[in-house]
């Protein structure tokens, strides 16, 4: 383990989450200007059999996944092989069923193309079939005229996205991951874990029923500035011009029927046993929560973003740039999206209006800034019950910029 010294207050954080009790296991890494300046792992990665969390432990890290994805998607767009601001079904032309020629692979980026739920369940059997699986969306039709409004895909996106991908290279996320940015930068982060990797991963243990996040307060100084990002101009919590948004989440949480429970539990992950610990899960590669990473290597992933060493300066500072944002018809918080990245905002809220990054439902986060040439990932085994992130978490990032 390291720390340097002048980031005491990030070991200082991580400890307290331990010694309150809100840790089982976890891991946390820094890089500034390109250094690995934290680099810190304790508790256990299994709580049944007492196996201890090591340098190299990695864990499932839900939707951290799809800032790797539209990544992988985005350096396609640079060598030419696929137009973000061109319709899908040009390289995807069952996509057009249903009407939607017009879909745009932004919109599809951006959490705005109307197809947050698979409509039909995905048995298991399928599972590992990603193909088969974008194909019912393929035959979908839009919730809401596409571009008009935003939601979030919290599992859509990925077949979405993993399904263009794979018409313009004819690989899988998992595999151009690999073979492109983990492998090269040898960085321990899966979209798909191999079978010598899933015995050592971390075992979740999981939440209660999913909740809305915690609100910034001043417990949490890592909360953005009201200046720091678009939030749709609503009032209050989760902005929503007054909405008890709060409040409409909490009983969409409880409706099976709910947007957001349709969203979130197709396929359903529940029914295989010990759910996102399975094998078939850790292995799926799923574009949208899949990803199997140590906090080092999800880290070295936004180093090497904000390094330039993954996408150009250009197309980076194009996709940082907010997209949509405000209330969201799946998660009713306020939520901001580039082009698959996370921006400042109630669901991620950050110190610095240049931060991007993915949070993941539990409380895994990845982050970059390019203005601080700042790098951060966090990865744990003990699902806090919010869908969007929680404390522990929030606490680190606040701790870093404190150090800076």
């Amino acid at each position: 383990m390291y720390c340097d010294p002048r980031f005491s207050r990030v070991r200082e954080a991580f400890e307290r989450n331990f010694a309150e009790g809100e840790e089982l296991g976890a891991a946390v890494a820094v890089h500034l200007d390109g250094e690995l300046v934290v680099d810190l792992w304790d508790g256990v990665a299994d709580r049944h059999t007492g196996r201890a969390w090591e340098a190299d432990t990695p864990a499932f890290a839900y939707s951290c996944t799809k800032a790797v994805a539209a990544t992988v998607l985005l350096r396609l767009a640079e060598r030419g092989l696929v137009d973000v601001r061109a319709p899908v079904a040009d390289v995807w032309p069952e996509f057009a069923a249903g009407g939607k020629e017009a879909v745009t692979v932004e919109h599809v980026l951006t959490h705005s193309c109307g197809l947050p739920v698979i409509e039909t369940p995905v048995p298991v059997a399928e599972f590992e079939d990603l193909p088969a699986i974008a194909a019912r969306l393929a035959g979908q039709t839009p919730l809401w005229e596409p571009g008009t409004a935003h939601g979030y895909h919290a599992l859509t996106y990925g077949f979405l996205v993993g399904e263009v991908v794979r018409r313009v290279s004819g690989k899988s996320v998992g595999e151009l991951v690999a073979a492109e940015i983990a492998g090269p930068l040898g960085l321990d982060l899966w979209v798909g874990a191999p079978d010598d990797v899933i015995p050592r991963a971390a075992r979740l243990k999981a939440p209660g029923r999913p909740r809305p996040a915690p609100a910034p307060a001043s417990e949490s100084p890592a909360a953005a500035p009201e200046t720091s990002a678009p939030t749709g101009g609503g009032t209050g919590p989760g902005a929503g011009g007054g909405r008890d948004l709060l409040g409409e989440m909490g009983r969409a949480a409880l409706d099976p029927g709910s947007l957001m429970n349709r969203a979130l539990g197709n396929p359903a992950i529940r029914l295989l046993e010990g759910g996102a610990n399975n094998p078939v899960i850790l292995r799926a590669g799923w574009p949208a929560a899949g990803v199997v990473t140590t906090a080092k290597g999800l880290a070295g992933f936004y180093r090497a973003l904000v390094g330039g060493d993954l996408l150009s300066s250009a197309t980076l500072q194009d996709a940082l740039r907010p997209r949509v944002s405000g209330p969201d018809r799946v998660l009713f918080m306020d939520t901001a999206f580039g082009l698959g990245y996370m921006r400042p905002s109630f669901t991620f809220p950050m110190p610095s209006a240049t931060a991007f990054g993915h949070s993941g439902m539990g409380g895994s986060l990845g982050m970059g800034d390019p203005d601080r040439r700042l790098a951060f990932g966090y990865v744990m085994n003990r699902m806090a019950d919010s869908l969007t992130g929680n404390l522990r978490g929030l606490r680190l990032i606040e701790a870093v910029y404190r150090s800076l």
